[in-house]
């Protein structure tokens, strides 16, 4: 049965596209079993129809990632009903998902990015928008660590 995962950040050009662009290839490495649908949106529609910030795009292609998709406002009567986890990135993201959830089934497929984690401690992906380069690679180094994470969770509920 197919696993249906949305990255939620705030505009959904520079973190949200990130990790569908990390946990896409990621996945397809590590050639799962489950397979995977994977989305990213935001929770301001500033953004729809444009693509990823280029300078996210950027430092992704330095690590192979390609960023394809463009920016969208989450729906939270499409979104809740048509996917399994809802990943925020920081607690503002998460406050906002939950004001939007219409019941208790829909708050349980909310997650934080960083509750994945395996090396960092970080508690939320910073957003990098206004920031310098490091700012990008920050964010980077989170979200590989994080969905590395997300798909050893995965691949553990799969065995069960």
């Amino acid at each position: 049965m197919k696993k249906r995962i949305l990255f939620v950040c705030l505009g959904n050009i520079c973190r949200s596209p990130g990790a569908e662009a990390v946990l896409t290839q990621m996945a397809s490495q590590r050639q799962l079993v489950t397979p995977l649908e994977i989305d990213s949106a935001g929770i301001g529609g500033w953004h729809a129809g444009e693509p990823a910030d280029s300078r996210m795009q950027k430092h992704a292609l330095k690590r192979g990632y390609q960023m394809t998709g463009t920016a969208r406002k989450f729906d939270p009567d499409r979104d809740f009903d048509q996917f399994d986890l809802i990943i925020g990135m920081d607690g503002e993201n998460i406050r906002a998902l939950r004001s939007m959830a219409r019941n208790d089934a829909d708050k349980k497929k909310i997650m934080r990015m960083t509750d994945f984690s395996k090396l960092y401690s970080y508690t939320s992906v910073p957003d990098p928008y206004y920031g310098g380069e490091d700012g990008f690679e920050l964010v980077l180094d989170l979200l590989e660590d994080a969905c590395d994470g997300l798909l050893d969770k995965l691949e553990q509920e799969n065995l069960r």
